[in-house]
């Protein structure tokens, strides 16, 4: 059956193929070949050119037409377009552009004006719904506002009706519904992002609202009104104090210990505009732990974003006081420090700004040793900003600490700092911190004579000299005076000082500076220029040609320049440490003959005599000294006064124990004729004054007093003697010579060899 049923539906196959363009027989039932003949082919080809030829026979109007209008075209029809690059485009597409975009702008237009008009309608019965006191309500109304803020049209109208953005304030504020607060603080960061929406919170109280918000328990809320805020600060003028008073900083600093980078990346950037200009806010930050908080920040987060908008706050916070050594004391030194070989040039920037602004509150901190060394490899930089910090940290980093100044020269320190000056040309901002390193590293610590000598091997010292003979800036002038004083005490640097022209360009620099203190008057009254006291200078340049006149060649072109009246000139300066300079410059000058002549001719016995008096110990030290020198070819009534009021002075504050033991030793004025006064002046002074012997000499003194007189029970006033004894360079011939020119009865022998032994010692 199923077997006929097949037969005849192949027949009727066979049939309905026939009827087609194949022509009598498919070859299925007759076997014959399937192959079309060559007249039937020819006939098809050629229906299908004329077909061809038929479209292409439209008008150029019509293909213009279809591509541009291409809804015109009749259903089933399609627009004929040309095979090319899509990337090149015919003119026919090109010309298609325009009209498509003004179709699209006018199908925005009406839907535009649709959205408006729909907007519109709905807020005064919405505005009514988000204060109802059904909170299904209200949140259904949120939800509906928060959906027509998302297109444009709408949120303009909801922008420009205040009771709406009132009431979405009031929604947010009193709802204890996450879900209405999402919806209100959603329509809010819409707003935001128009300065009329901005306007309108800022009017409706949206502030204080949004800060409580950041208290709430949900991300997105918080994400809301953090952004929303962040908007305000940024271009709302009168948001800043408006979020300051709702205790904004209070509520965001403790936001800072949240995980998410670009939450706080927006966090950190409102507590730098909040804090930017005003230390209240500073303080604040302080008060709720924000150093802590950002320089962990700074340690365990990687978002370039993120890092760079903390150390934006680092550096506000960096140069208020209190919260210096909060950041330091958080590590901040060491986390910024990680971030100064990054590839981000503005966080690079923003970490040595801060960085130099902490580097004062920091001399005392430890850990810097990686930091220290990015800083020398820093100096090569050609990059002016650059530079300035850096050399501005290591002026401050090595300023009273000596494992950091000794940890920079063995680093290549000097030398990168001197190229620095070099590079710096008339920029005092790098000339100035960058010598200022340089007196740092050539004294007081371990290697500060190898740094010394290093200034002098990379031909550094022309270069410093210059700075002098500039058109004077006098911060640098300041620190290059006290960069050559630290070089001078390198004999090795004297020579190549004195060649590089340093001693004129400091006398008249101190002929310039005193002149400008001489035309203001003395007193309090002090005179300043560039922020610089006068006073400094003087005491700068007359300390520096102090340690330059220890050479005898030094010496003498000091003294040629006609400065011994400008020194003896000094000494009645009301200023302390000039006095104390000054007595020092004429101490080694007095070691030429002719000098110490000349020092006498000009008067200078009497003030120094006032000077012995002085409660400074080096003062008094050095005016002693001077007298010694000048009182050689001085009669014996002189030497005697002289040692009268040294005596005095060195007694002055223990006169109990100078008469117990003026008592308790009845000596032969012939024998000593000045008492024990003529030994403590003689020994304690004149020679005690040479290098490395003053301990030695001193105790010698004493063992010396008790075999002179064993009645003597106590010594008088050791610690007086100790205290006020100072070390001075006094060659050790000239002060025997002194010792047995004025007290003869020292001459003997066995004095002589008792004070050779313990020199010995």
């Amino acid at each position: 059956m199923s077997l006929q049923m097949s037969e005849a539906e192949g027949a009727v196959k066979v049939e309905e193929w026939q009827q087609t363009f194949y022509a009598p027989d498919s070859g299925i039932q007759s076997g014959a070949t399937t192959i079309r003949d060559e007249d039937s082919v020819s006939a098809r080809a050629g229906e299908s050119a004329t077909d061809m030829e038929a479209q292409y026979s439209l008008t150029r109007a019509q293909r213009v037409r279809a591509a541009m209008f291409p809804e015109t075209l009749v259903e089933g029809e399609t627009a004929l377009t040309a095979h090319s690059n899509p990337d090149q485009p015919t003119n026919v597409q090109r010309l298609a552009e325009p009209s498509q975009l003004l179709k699209t702008a006018i199908v925005h237009l009406i839907n535009y004006q649709d959205d408006a008009e729909l907007a519109t309608r709905a807020v005064p019965e919405l505005t009514k719904l988000l204060a109802d006191e059904d909170q299904v309500v209200v949140n259904k109304a949120a939800l509906i506002v928060n959906q027509l803020t998302r297109k444009e049209a709408s949120r303009r109208v909801l922008m420009q009706s205040p009771q709406m953005v009132s009431a979405v304030v009031r929604a947010m504020q009193n709802t204890g519904d996450l879900e209405t607060a999402r919806c209100a603080a959603s329509v809010l960061h819409s707003l935001s992002h128009q300065r009329e929406g901005l306007l309108a919170i800022f009017k409706s109280g949206g502030i204080p609202a949004l800060v409580r918000m950041l208290s709430s328990p949900m991300e997105s809320v918080l994400f809301y009104a953090i952004t929303t805020l962040h908007n305000l600060l940024l271009h709302q003028e009168g948001a800043k104090m408006a979020v300051r008073l709702a205790d904004g900083l209070q509520r965001m600093v403790p936001l800072l210990k949240k995980t998410n980078p670009k939450f706080l990346a927006i966090t950190t950037d409102c507590l730098q505009l909040l804090s930017y200009g005003n230390q209240e806010s500073k303080l604040i930050i302080l008060a709720n732990g924000g150093p802590e908080s950002l320089v962990f920040i700074m340690r365990n987060h990687n978002y370039e974003k993120l890092l760079w908008t903390t150390s934006r706050v680092l550096k506000v916070l960096s140069v208020c006081p209190s919260n210096k050594p909060a950041i330091v004391d958080a590590g901040g030194m060491q986390a910024l420090g990680q971030h100064l070989t990054g590839s981000s040039q503005r966080l690079t920037q923003n970490c040595l700004w801060t960085l130099r602004n902490l580097s004062d509150a920091a001399t005392k901190q430890e850990g810097l040793d990686g930091l220290l060394q990015i800083l020398v490899s820093q100096l090569g930089s050609d990059d002016v900003n650059m530079l300035t910090c850096a050399t501005g940290i290591l002026s401050n980093l090595t300023c009273n600490n000596a494992r950091n100044k000794a940890l920079v020269t063995q680093s290549g320190g000097v030398e990168a700092l001197i190229h620095a000056v070099l590079r710096a040309g008339e920029k005092e901002d790098v000339a100035e911190p960058a010598v200022c390193a340089l007196r740092h590293l050539t004294s007081r610590h371990p290697d500060a004579e190898l740094a010394q000598n290093a200034v002098r091997l990379h031909y550094g010292i022309p270069a410093i000299t210059k700075l002098l003979g500039q058109p004077h800036y006098w911060p640098v002038v300041k620190a290059t005076v006290g960069l050559i004083r630290n070089l001078a005490l390198c004999p090795a640097n004297q020579a190549p000082l004195r060649e590089s022209g340093t001693i004129p360009r400091l006398v008249n620099l101190l002929l310039k500076a005193h002149q400008e203190t001489q035309r203001h008057g003395s007193g309090a009254q002090q005179t300043y220029q560039d922020g610089v006291r006068m006073e400094e200078i003087v005491e700068g340049c007359t300390g520096a040609l102090h340690i330059l006149a220890r050479d005898p060649i030094n010496r003498g072109e000091i003294a040629s320049m006609q400065t011994i009246p400008l020194f003896v000139q000094l000494l009645y300066s009301y200023v302390e440490n000039i006095k104390r300079v000054s007595a020092g410059v004429l101490c080694e000058l007095a070691l030429d003959k002719q000098c110490a002549e000349m020092i006498d001719a000009e008067g200078a016995s009497a003030p120094l005599m006032e000077l012995l008096h002085s409660p400074n110990e080096g003062i008094a030290t050095y005016a002693a000294a001077v007298l010694f020198r000048i009182s050689e070819d001085k009669s014996s009534d002189y030497r005697k006064r002289v040692s009268v009021e040294l005596t005095h002075s060195l007694f002055k504050h223990d006169p109990a124990a100078w008469e117990m033991a003026h008592a308790a030793m009845p000596l032969d004025p012939g024998y000593i004729p000045d008492g024990v006064s003529a030994l403590v002046s003689g020994v304690c002074v004149c020679f005690c004054l040479n290098v490395g012997v003053l301990t030695s000499v001193t105790v010698g003194f004493i063992e010396f007093i008790h075999l002179k007189s064993p009645s003597v029970t106590s010594p008088p006033s050791v610690s007086r003697v100790l205290h006020h004894v100072k070390l001075l360079e006094i060659w050790m011939q000239f002060t025997l010579h002194m010792v047995t020119l004025i007290y003869p009865w020292m001459a003997s022998r066995w004095t002589l060899s008792y004070m050779s032994n313990i020199c010995q010692k």
